[in-house]
């Protein structure tokens, strides 16, 4: 049962983050969004129907937002039982035109950002002995690609993290998961692939937030440390 619960998911966006927010307002949770663009945030909150939605303007690459929105979230709706850190950055580049402020953005939202908000849901989760922390990864957490090196490093980063966090705080309780998206997810930009592939060629949102949901879900006695989604046409 998770009614009651309360979720907290950063680098929300009108594609995944929605949808994981969405999910997590129908089982009952009380979700914590949270993103640069305050303007965008409520903008999702208000698309999601009733009133278990507060949304709240972080920079997850700084470490002071993080901690302060960590306690907004304490004081206004109590402890979290749910982490997901959901947020990313990609610029694409030659390495033989690579810009190193380019390549430190990216690694900050990438791995820095997950390192912060991780450890601050395992300080609440640890204490508390439960509680489940999600890291959202991609194709580029298992293998860098010709110019996409600035988004692999951060994500090879993140999936680290994520494996040693499982391994400590696993005997505390808290279940610790990294979730390879293998494919482009149905939002934005890359529905003009659907019409190119067809529509089974993209994640959908909604189905890789059940993915998500069901993860929190999981029995102590048979914890996922890591599931990759794609589509059932996308070769792997």
């Amino acid at each position: 049962m998770t009614k009651d619960e309360i979720a907290v998911v950063t680098g929300v966006g009108p594609g995944l983050g929605t949808a994981l927010c969405r999910r997590f307002v129908d089982a009952g949770m009380k979700v914590a969004m949270g993103a640069r663009r305050e303007e965008q945030l409520k903008e999702i909150a208000a698309s999601i129907s009733g009133d278990a939605v507060w949304a709240y303007p972080v920079d997850v690459t700084n470490e002071k937002s993080v901690t302060g929105f960590f306690l907004k979230v304490k004081f206004d709706l109590g402890e979290p039982n749910l982490v997901v850190y959901n947020a990313g950055a990609f610029q694409r580049a030659s390495i033989l035109e690579a810009d190193s402020n380019d390549f430190e953005r990216c690694w900050r939202v990438g791995c820095m950002g997950g390192f912060l908000v991780g450890r601050e849901a395992a300080k609440i989760m640890a204490n508390r002995g439960s509680g489940t922390i999600l890291f959202t990864g991609a194709t580029a957490s298992l293998r860098g690609s010709a110019q996409f090196f600035n988004l692999a490093v951060g994500k090879f980063g993140l999936r680290a993290l994520a494996q040693s966090m499982a391994r400590e705080l696993g005997p505390k309780g808290v279940h610790v998961a990294h979730v390879i998206i293998d494919g482009h997810i149905a939002a934005g930009r890359h529905l003009t692939l659907a019409e190119e592939r067809g529509p089974d060629a993209l994640l959908e949102p909604d189905a890789i937030a059940e993915t998500y949901y069901q993860l929190h879900c999981q029995p102590r006695s048979a914890w996922a440390l890591e599931v990759d989604l794609r589509p059932w046409v996308e070769k792997f």
